[in-house]
């Protein structure tokens, strides 16, 4: 008898896991964005969805969470900044 080393899992490109990881990255760093400094983390949410939507990750839905995460930090700081509020620029 001869035993055969074999997976069950298929195998994939090491780009869609690092995909995958830019997905959720995308997603954590945009909801903490929407509590603290989302002038910076919004567009990191940003930019990692769609890297991570360009590379092909299997997890679209949290990139696209992430996208729509990191849109509403900067509508967020906008909104912020024209009430006159937390932020302020020029005094």
């Amino acid at each position: 008898m001869e035993l055969t080393a074999t997976t069950d899992t298929p195998q994939r490109h090491p780009g869609v896991r690092d995909a995958d990881g830019m997905a959720v990255a995308s997603f954590v760093l945009g909801l903490l964005g929407l509590l603290v400094l989302n002038v910076v983390l919004g567009p990191i949410a940003i930019a990692l969805a769609g890297a991570a939507l360009w590379r092909g990750t299997q997890r679209r839905g949290r990139a696209f969470l992430g996208l729509g995460l990191g849109v509403a930090d900067l509508i967020v700081l906008a909104t912020l900044v024209q009430s006159g509020g937390v932020w302020s620029f020029g005094g």
